[in-house]
């Protein structure tokens, strides 16, 4: 039996404004420019502002755009464009999209007060780099080779197999059916291997080897062992006794191989001079990190007193297109509207009202950053002020959402992938959230504080002898820092430093 009810419920739905809002809060600056250009691109009518056009219209008027008087039409406010615009129906009102908006929108590009307009670094692109990249150096030297043609096919292969560091990852029989599907050529895996062997003679030493062992041993048989009897016993030491090397079981070693602690030491100075990544740092692979950090927020120190500007640097002007608008002022104009043109206007409006929420959405990013941002420069000024790490206070998201009245998920937005330029380096804003931890006097203090201790702990170690966590569990409770030995092995991973074993040195 079928019963048909009425209910009401309360939904809480985010509008599509809230959801561009949101996203536009995750984007850090050096990705807000291709962002805005995505937009430009898929809303004809939005498009960037010409300030000069702009101030030029604000001083002489617009003449051309109102036949019917010399006032510009935009300078009119909306009673007088009701009375210049004939009545139209209700759904296709198009006066309220005649009110000069851009006039508006041009505000949300916050500059800093100090900085000079005409400056030609805001106009500056570096150039493209010309570099040769490490494939195409590896393709060259195959090249040159007086090889056959099958031979040539099946090393660029292997070439186009070879990562940025310089490895084979691929196994070789995984290439084996690459070459078969791929170009109908049918190999063994002996072909492979000796067309491998070839490409590890090329440069940079340590190229095509398959993992780290077969990469240092690549380039250690390059060396001549007669002028240093070292490079022999590093050869062995990577040959049979790699596992106890990577362990830095020294002790081993020397028992096991019969060698002196000297004879030792001398052999692994050998191995740490090789390279591990070596196409990561070839002087043309092209591999150049050019993930240049840009920051968002700047903060600088005017006579003692810090002060929060946003980096807009990579955020244009945006406007609303004034050729739409003139669109949107010929339908009102006109007496004869078909329905072709009632479509258009229809379409016109959509992208007009798209063009404002971006717009309006880009506005309100801009002010939820610098709100966010000034609350915790205030939270953490003496940190910002002084530069002392041991200065930073406890703080997580809900102090910062409590002090500016957003919701911890919108803070965690902001913060997430920003950067904030200080008078000591740049740093990400995630990095002065941190949790409390107390002393046994009472005193909270931030767990940063306790990582900038444990590091400096670590680096005045003896390398010969370096500190156990229980060791250096015990020196932080001497300071005072009740501290649990677990918690210092997870603070030490945090900071990407070995157990105190790998941290041995001869």
């Amino acid at each position: 039996m079928l019963n048909q009810k009425l209910n009401q419920k309360l939904l809480q739905k985010l509008s599509p404004q809230q959801i561009q809002l949101m996203k536009l809060l995750q984007i850090p600056t050096a990705n807000l420019e291709e962002r805005i250009k995505e937009e430009l691109e898929a809303n004809p009518a939005l498009e960037e502002s010409d300030e000069y056009q702009d101030s030029y219209d604000n001083d002489y008027g617009d003449y051309e755009s109102s036949p019917a008087t010399d006032e510009s039409y935009e300078s009119r406010d909306e009673h007088d464009i009701d009375e210049f615009t004939p009545q139209l129906d209700d759904e296709l009102d198009v006066s309220d999209y005649f009110n000069d908006y851009d006039d508006e929108v041009a505000s949300y590009k916050l500059r800093d007060e100090y900085s000079n307009p005409d400056d030609d670094e805001d106009n500056y692109t570096a150039p493209p780099s010309g570099n040769q990249t490490f494939h195409e150096y590896l393709v060259e030297q195959l090249s040159m080779l007086q090889v056959d043609q099958r031979t040539l096919q099946i090393g660029n292969q292997i070439v186009g197999s070879i990562d940025e560091d310089g490895y084979l990852r691929r196994q070789l029989d995984a290439l084996a059916d690459d070459l078969a599907f791929g170009q109908n050529i049918i190999t063994s895996l002996q072909e492979l291997e000796y067309t491998l062997q070839i490409i590890q003679d090329f440069d940079p030493p340590g190229v095509g080897a398959r993992d780290l062992q077969e990469c240092l041993l690549i380039q250690l048989r390059r060396k001549n062992p007669a002028n240093n009897p070292a490079i022999s016993i590093a050869e062995k030491i990577l040959l049979d006794h790699f596992d106890e090397f990577a362990k830095k079981h020294y002790d081993k070693l020397i028992r096991n191989m019969g060698i002196t602690n000297d004879d030792l030491k001398a052999a692994i100075d050998e191995i740490l001079k090789l390279n591990p990544k070596p196409g990561g740092t070839h002087e043309v692979s092209g591999k150049v990190d050019h993930n240049y950090i840009i920051p968002d927020f700047i903060i600088t120190n005017q006579n003692g007193r810090l002060v929060v500007s946003l980096n807009s640097k990579n955020a244009p002007e945006l406007r609303i297109s004034d050729t739409y608008r003139d669109m949107l002022r010929e339908y009102s104009l006109s007496k004869h509207k078909s329905r072709s043109q009632k479509d258009a206007i229809m379409f016109i409006k959509q992208k007009i009202d798209a063009a404002k929420w971006f717009i309006d959405a880009i506005k309100q990013r801009q002010s939820t950053m610098e709100k966010t941002m000034q609350a915790i420069l205030g939270y953490q000024y003496e940190y910002f002020l002084t530069g002392d790490e041991l200065k930073l206070r406890p703080m997580i998201l809900r102090d910062v959402a409590e002090l500016t009245d957003l919701d911890i998920s919108t803070v965690s937005r902001v913060a997430n992938s920003k950067y904030v330029q200080t008078e000591f380096g740049i740093f990400r804003l995630k990095d002065f959230f941190s949790e409390s931890m107390q002393t046994e006097s009472g005193e909270e203090v931030s767990t940063r504080e306790i990582k900038k201790i444990l590091t400096e702990l670590i680096s005045a170690e003896d390398k010969t002898k370096p500190l156990s966590d229980e060791r250096l569990m015990n020196d932080l409770l001497e300071r005072g820092y009740n501290i649990a030995r677990r918690t210092v092995a997870k603070y030490r991973e945090q900071l990407d430093i070995p157990v105190a074993r790998l941290r041995r040195e001869l």
